[in-house]
């Protein structure tokens, strides 16, 4: 009925009711935090680009696990850095390389408190930076698989939950599901970043995960942002390859295309809320023009009410204890 009968503003005028009629939740189980771990580190170092977060020792990341775990952060994805890097990123599959150490610590110290999620790349363990195994300065897209499917194994074998391909590659899932099948690792999941886009917004990430390509860029495998029939092939052959899980990446800039990869598909939807849509807010609030609080948690609830049920953020641990205090 119209108004004067029918006054919306009933339902807004004190914390608990709004909070009663509320359509979106977000709870810290939403959330999963993304963390460096960075080989031969003496203490963990400061990155100025991603304010408040950190390149870690395996000792300061298992302090960090435990932290999130008490906070009802049910998961967390590790991105390694090696001591040393080579053309091939023949570190990532190393099964004493850094990740590999860090997922045996913190599972022995932190339990199965946490979801322990690897992050499934090279661009952090080549000398070129590229996510893939290159033919002159082209990525070689099935070399890549061979080594993507070794990483997998690697990850398994050291008490990776689930496994996330990243590197946009053709048929990455269905190589990494293969072998995880045929090696014993058919309990591990797979996290699919399905339709990643060739995002200006990740360039803080490549300075924390030292990252960056030496040449060239990512965008003859990474995602044209102006496509969006794309992504949702891209998710169904992901799908179709075996994924468990669906990411979209960035997340703000694409609710568009997360909204319809969830109504779509209904598979367990993941958004990552990327470094550089983190440092956008952290650097304004530092300047006095946003309440950083408040606009974390608005951000959050977009991503949510858009449709995704997990989110990677580097605000997890911050936006976990907000939410503990009701």
């Amino acid at each position: 009925m119209p108004f004067p009968h029918s006054r919306m503003r009933r339902l807004r005028r004190t914390a608990v009711l709004r909070e009663m009629v509320r359509e979106t939740t977000l709870h810290p189980s939403d959330l999963i935090a993304p963390l460096f771990v960075k080989e031969g580190l003496s203490r963990p170092a400061a990155l100025e680009a991603l304010p408040g977060q950190r390149q870690h020792t395996l000792g300061s990341l298992v302090e960090e696990c435990g932290r999130l775990a008490e906070l009802g952060v049910p998961a967390v994805v590790l991105f390694g850095i090696p001591a040393r890097k080579d053309e091939t990123g023949s570190g990532a599959w190393d099964p004493d390389g850094v990740v590999q150490q860090a997922f045996r610590r913190v599972r022995a110290e932190v339990g199965d408190r946490l979801v322990l999620i690897g992050d499934l790349c090279l661009c952090e363990y080549t000398a070129h930076g590229h996510c893939g195994v290159l033919r002159g300065e082209t990525v070689d897209n099935d070399a890549t698989l061979d080594a993507y499917a070794r990483i997998a194994v690697s990850y398994a074998d050291a008490g990776a939950d689930v496994v996330a391909p990243s590197g946009m590659m053709d048929g990455q899932v269905g190589a990494i599901r293969r072998a995880l099948d045929e090696r014993g690792g058919a309990d591990v999941a797979i996290l699919a970043y399905a339709a990643k886009y060739a995002s200006a917004f990740f360039e803080p990430f490549r300075h924390a995960a030292e990252s960056a390509p030496r040449f060239g860029d990512r965008r003859a495998y990474q995602m044209d942002p102006a496509n969006v029939a794309e992504a949702l092939r891209e998710v169904r052959l992901d799908v179709e390859e075996g994924a468990d899980l669906v990411m979209v990446k960035p997340a703000l800039p694409y609710l568009d295309v997360l909204a319809r990869v969830k109504a779509e598909f209904g598979l367990p939807t993941a958004a990552y809320h990327v470094s550089g849509e983190y440092a956008m807010l952290k650097a304004a609030a530092a300047r006095g023009w946003l309440d950083e609080e408040r606009a974390m948690l608005e951000v959050l609830f977009a991503i949510r009410r858009a449709g995704a049920d997990l989110i990677l953020t580097y605000f997890a641990g911050a936006a976990a204890e907000r939410l503990g205090r009701g």
